[in-house]
Formats: C-alpha cells, sequence, structure tokens
C-alpha cells in the first residue's frame, strides 16, 4: 500500500466538479483534505502519476451492510406473488443470527469490496442494534461499534446512521417478535449517539441519525428524535425511508389521509442535511416539493430492481433542481458504476429513450452522473466542507480514483470516453486501478491489500450464520 506521507497525484486527465481538464496536480495536507487543484500543470520531480483519468470518489449513500452475506440467497419463489414483503421476512430470519462478530467480519468484506469499485465513503444504515432476544448487549453499541472496526480497517470514509425503530406499521401498531433486534426508544437512541460519538470522532467518522421509515417511528418519535440530534450537532445527517413501495403509500393514506412524502414535507423540517432514501413512489407535486427542500434523493438502483420497488422519475426530480446520490442498499450488487448504468437503463426503459440523463451543460451521460451522484452523495453524507463544491475540490477529502487507460475497454480513448466505456462497456471494477480515501491510497492495480484475508473471513461468517437452513 504507499506511503501515507505521499501528498500529492499527478493525472493526464482530471474530472473537476466544472468538467474535464488536462495535466491535473492534485495536493492534500496531513488530514487528507484537498489543498490544491492545479490544470495545466507539471508534474514536480517523484510525483505519483495516475494509471488513467481521475475521477471523483463515489459516495455510497445507503447501506445495509449485514445484507451483503445473504445477496443472491433469496432468488426463488417461495410465494405465489414474491414481493418486498416477502422478501422482507426472509431477511429478518437472516438478521436474527448476525452477531458482533459475523457483522464486522461481513462489513470488513464488503466495505473492501466497495474500494475496490469505485465507492470512498458509505452511510451505514444500521438497525440492528441488540442481542438475538431482544436484550440489550452488556455494551450498548456493540453491534455500531463493530461496523465502527470495519470502516476503520478497510478504510473507507464512513457516516453512521443508527437506526429508530419502534413500530411494525402505521398508527403505531406494536412491533413483530422478529423486529425486537432493532427497537430503541427515543431516549435510548439519543444516549446511543452520545455514546457513540468518540469513537466516531477517533476516527473521522460523521455520525448522524436514520428513522427507519414513517411506519417504524411515530410522529412524537421522529419530532423528538430529530430535535435531540440536531440540539447536539445542527448539520448531522438525518436519512429515512420513504415511499419505497406501493402498499406503505397506500397503509399511509389510510392512517393519516396523506402520501408519506406529503406528510413529512407538512410534518418535519426537511432541509439539506437530509436524504430521502428511494422516494420511488411520488407525485409530480411532491417532486417539486421534496426537490425545493435541498434534501438529497438517495436512489439505489440495483436493489430497487432486485426487490421490485418501481423506477425514480429521475428526470422530473432534475427539472425542480433536485439532488441526487446513489447507495448499493442490500447489496445485490457492490459497484458504483454498476449503479449509474442501472439508473440510466431504467430512466431509457421507462421512457424508451436513451442518453435520458444528460445534462444541458454536460452531454456526456457518464460524465454528468458522475458529477451529479457525488455532489448530491456527499452532502448527504455530511462528508462535504462548508461552501465548496463536492469532488475534486480545495477542502474537500482527497478522495480519487484512477481508472486503468491500458485497459481493453478504455485504451486510446479521451478521458470522457474511457469513463463512459467504464460505466457502460467494461465490467467496470475490472477499469479501476488505484483509489484514494483522504489521501490514503487503498486500492493498488486494482487490489485492496485486505482483500483475500477479508474475503476469507466474510466466507466463513455467512456460512456459519446460514448453516441452520442447510
Amino acid at each position: 500500500m504507499a506511503s501515507e506521507a505521499s501528498r500529492n497525484l499527478f493525472a493526464a486527465d482530471a474530472l473537476l466538479p466544472t468538467g474535464w481538464a488536462r495535466n491535473v496536480l492534485v495536493q492534500w495536507d496531513g488530514a487528507g483534505r484537498i489543498t490544491s487543484v492545479a490544470p495545466n500543470a507539471t508534474a514536480p520531480a517523484g510525483t505519483p502519476v495516475a494509471a488513467g483519468p481521475v475521477i471523483p470518489g463515489m459516495p455510497n449513500l445507503h447501506s445495509h451492510a449485514f445484507q451483503r452475506a445473504f445477496a443472491g440467497l433469496t432468488e426463488y419463489r417461495g410465494e405465489s406473488q414474491d414481493s418486498f414483503w416477502s422478501w422482507r421476512n426472509l431477511m429478518y430470519r437472516f438478521a436474527a443470527r448476525i452477531t458482533p462478530e459475523s457483522l464486522e467480519a461481513i462489513a470488513t468484506w464488503l466495505y473492501v469490496e466497495m474500494l475496490e469499485a469505485g465507492y470512498t465513503s458509505v452511510c451505514e444504515f444500521h438497525y440492528v442494534h441488540h442481542n438475538q432476544d431482544g436484550t440489550p448487549y452488556a455494551t450498548d453499541g456493540e453491534m455500531s461499534l463493530a461496523l465502527l472496526r470495519a470502516a476503520r480497517n478497510a478504510g473507507i470514509g464512513l457516516t453512521l446512521l443508527p437506526v429508530l425503530y419502534q413500530t411494525s406499521g402505521f398508527g403505531g401498531k406494536p412491533p413483530r417478535a422478529d423486529q425486537a433486534r432493532f427497537i430503541r426508544s427515543t431516549d435510548s437512541m439519543l444516549s446511543l449517539l452520545e455514546r457513540l460519538a468518540p469513537a466516531a470522532q477517533a476516527q473521522g467518522a460523521v455520525l448522524g441519525l436514520a428513522p427507519h421509515s414513517l411506519r417504524a417511528v411515530p410522529p412524537d418519535s421522529l419530532r423528538a428524535a430529530v430535535q435531540g440530534l440536531t440540539a447536539v450537532n445542527p448539520r448531522a445527517p438525518v436519512h429515512i425511508h420513504i415511499a419505497e413501495q406501493t402498499q406503505e403509500v397506500d397503509d399511509c393514506i389510510a392512517w393519516s389521509g396523506q402520501r408519506p412524502v406529503q406528510w413529512l414535507l407538512d410534518h418535519a423540517n426537511v432541509d439539506a442535511r437530509w436524504c430521502l432514501v428511494h422516494a420511488t413512489h411520488m407525485t409530480p407535486d411532491e417532486y417539486a416539493a421534496a426537490a425545493r427542500t435541498g434534501a438529497v434523493a438517495g436512489i439505489c438502483p440495483t436493489t430497487e430492481a432486485n426487490l421490485g420497488d418501481g423506477i425514480f422519475d429521475m428526470p422530473l426530480w432534475l427539472k425542480h433542481g433536485g439532488r441526487w446520490g446513489v447507495g448499493s442498499d442490500s447489496h445485490a450488487c457492490v459497484n458504483a458504476a454498476e449503479e449509474l448504468l442501472m439508473l440510466e437503463y431504467g430512466q431509457r426503459l421507462s421512457r424508451r429513450q436513451r442518453n435520458v440523463l444528460a445534462s444541458s451543460t454536460q452531454a456526456e451521460v457518464a460524465t454528468a452522473m458522475t458529477l451529479q451522484a457525488v455532489a448530491g452523495g456527499t452532502q448527504a453524507s455530511g462528508r462535504a466542507s462548508a461552501g465548496g463544491a463536492a469532488g475534486l475540490a480545495v477542502g474537500q477529502p482527497a478522495d480519487l480514483v484512477a481508472l486503468d487507460a491500458h485497459h481493453v475497454a478504455l485504451r486510446d480513448l479521451p478521458a470522457h470516453s474511457m469513463l463512459s466505456a467504464h460505466v457502460f462497456a467494461s465490467h467496470r471494477t475490472s477499469a479501476i486501478d488505484s483509489l484514494w480515501v483522504a489521501g490514503v491510497q487503498r486500492v493498488v492495480q486494482g487490489r485492496h491489500a485486505l482483500h483475500e484475508a477479508a474475503a476469507q473471513a466474510f466466507v466463513a461468517a455467512r456460512s456459519a450464520t446460514i448453516a441452520t437452513d442447510a
């Protein structure tokens, strides 16, 4: 692994917030924050030279780490018409068996995978809090600490979002027995955040809050939890599942007379620190109103396809100036470029058009999507420096990805076409050469130093977890 003392990188081509630039020298400080981005530069002697175009690292703004261990194991018909809800029952069975040790092994491998696939940070939407019988661990926060260790060991930037989960449905329905590991009172959640703060701060992780959903958090609890978080850190991110499924929309209307996004905007102070995860099923008025808040839409295209959620109307969101980012969610796929591909292809299928997400200022679809997803993901993760553009810009984390200019899908192409080939025409991870997080190189020639050891530990943890199904 490259020395942490190397604090510069020269790239023949780099994707800056303003677009592609030539002969770019990027420099950063000991804290891993970019201090200079100089186009049309000359590389000083001894400066590391990137193997290909350099693009900003992608934030992964929605992750349930433990679900990586059962990806691929639910792809069979268990009911006459399988749905998100039947999948959730299988997921609960798996969640019941996770231990702190297995969670750390699973998350470590997942985070290594993410780094090798172009993600430089992750927002961990974490709701398995307690022991298998629902009682708190002797060290409350044991599962959260396992995630912090996994992120530290892998070297990925982390936004830890402990999940507030209290009810099984709208109107305060009591939690199900298989939700016992998730349940916390509002006071308990705020106390957990207070206990986790020193560990998070020690490794530069961001700490926020995730009210799970409107069906799982009653109005009074939502209000009190967000107020408590704000009193401690007014900039702390708030993420929530919203309007993912049509049944959720129907149930919310039956409970309140309003659709989920409509209710949330009317009853919570939604602003730029919020991330509306999925938001799949909105009316045109909801798209416009939600975009005006400055909140980020957290789109998880491969998971939404896997679960049959539906397709987010991205052109309508962008029409209203909406911000967005991508997440791998249930980790059926762990690949930053794959999420962009699936997002664009979903829009093409629903609209029967091509190159839907090109912008008025950027005709290259891959370039436009990368810049937008980096900007929205950085905002939603709470890792951006105030007042600066996200990505390869002064003050931002030195989170960089170098593509492999010698990869057969990219070779001899101009830089913007290399990025297009990476997203649409390669095996995607195979076209990544190197990756840096906060200025520390974590991937060299496509591989993380922990690749083999983390993979073996993951396989063992998965085997132990699913053993009772054999």
